[in-house]
């Protein structure tokens, strides 16, 4: 096998991305995934590219999710000039919604340091809500409109960087499961999978909830565990809907084709991504508190996913304290899609040498050594 300059372990979003940004600057490339491209949670997201609503005071997330944010109109056509697919890019903004009045004082006092950072933060009262959205619920009790807060279509996001990143040249391996990394005391000398031996000068870990297992067998200090997500969709919804709708344990965004994804329980129970009852039970009974209309739509299709989160719920980006040539860029959590394009350009420029402009400090695994104050 041919040595290469990077061997990136999983194919979903994240991986992908990086994989792109690699051969856009003449890198070799081989991508490892153990099921298929975007089998798991990027397959499965809402795509929303929430860097406002997920977040309730500034910090350094915050800083580095704005920043992916803004390069999704750019990274949009870039991918379909590069590619042929189209991410669904869609600008109609979220409503973050309050059922009570102390909700309510928290958005408002959420909006108030987000118009301090010069960011778009407006309340709405509910009658100015349903006259936006008339299908909204007359219960609720108003809603922060975040109209940058924009989304994409996951799937066909990580579609797009897997066949731009193919047609640049990078092998992306899919049922290609590593079975141990091989290192010296201080690099990573190779990878041992299902289809062989890979060597490269450059490893990234990207592997989403299965990063931590990964992580263990090296000692590294990567507390990235999965949670499950389970979602629904429905078709035709008499009143369109054109905002994402955002509510506590429950949003509902609206796709191509009239129809409305609607997501997602979180629960933590290990490696289990199988439905069950309760779990979709408590997110219909959500979403039809929001919308309800929702409750004589057919029903589309139902699914789980395991997302990557870690114990601080910061993710892991950059290198790794242990290994002179591993990378990690793994607990994305729920910002995956979110933070796709900047992780792909922000990896693959530590690979080449190029200058960073981004504190890595809050998200590498010396933060556990020296936390960030």
């Amino acid at each position: 096998m041919i040595k290469q300059d990077v061997v990136i372990i999983g194919g979903g979003v994240i991986g992908v991305s990086i994989a792109y940004q690699l051969t856009k600057r003449g890198k070799t490339v081989t991508l490892l995934e153990k099921d298929t491209i975007g089998a798991h949670a990027s397959g499965a997201a809402g795509g929303m590219l929430g860097a406002q609503v997920e977040f309730t005071e500034p910090g350094p997330l915050v800083d580095l999710s704005l920043r992916s944010r803004a390069m999704f109109t750019e990274i949009a056509r870039e991918l379909y000039q590069a590619s042929g697919v189209d991410i669904g890019l869609n600008n109609a903004g979220m409503l973050r919604i309050a059922w009570t009045e102390e909700e309510a004082d928290t958005l408002k006092k959420r909006g108030a340091w987000q118009q301090a950072m010069g960011l778009q933060a407006e309340w709405m009262d509910k009658t100015d809500v349903r006259r936006m959205e008339p299908a909204v619920s007359d219960e609720i009790t108003g809603a922060l409109y975040l109209p940058d807060d924009i989304q994409v279509s996951a799937p066909d996001l990580t579609r797009a960087f897997a066949v731009a990143a193919a047609k640049g040249g990078a092998r992306l391996l899919e049922r290609c499961e590593v079975l141990d990394i091989e290192h010296t005391d201080s690099r990573i000398t190779g990878v041992v999978t299902t289809q062989g031996r890979f060597t490269a000068d450059h490893y990234v870990l990207a592997a989403g909830a299965w990063s931590g297992r990964l992580a263990h067998t090296l000692g590294l200090p990567l507390s990235v565990f999965p949670i499950k997500g389970e979602a629904f969709s429905v078709l035709s919804m008499p009143q369109r809907i054109e905002k994402t709708i955002y509510s506590h344990g429950c949003y509902i965004v609206p796709k191509d084709g009239n129809r409305l994804l609607v997501g997602a329980s979180s629960a933590d129970c290990g490696f289990d991504n199988r439905l069950t009852i309760d779990g979709l039970q408590q997110l219909m009974t959500k979403a039809v508190r929001l919308l309800p209309a929702l409750k004589d739509c057919p029903l589309e299709k139902t699914w789980a996913s395991l997302r990557p989160q870690t114990k601080d719920g910061l993710p892991y980006f950059g290198p790794v304290s242990s290994f002179a040539n591993l990378l990690a860029a793994t607990g994305h959590y729920r910002n995956g899609i979110l933070l796709s394009p900047l992780t792909g350009e922000m990896i693959a420029r530590m690979v080449t040498g190029e200058t960073l402009d981004i504190p890595l400090a809050p998200f590498t695994d010396r933060r556990h050594v020296h936390p960030i104050l």
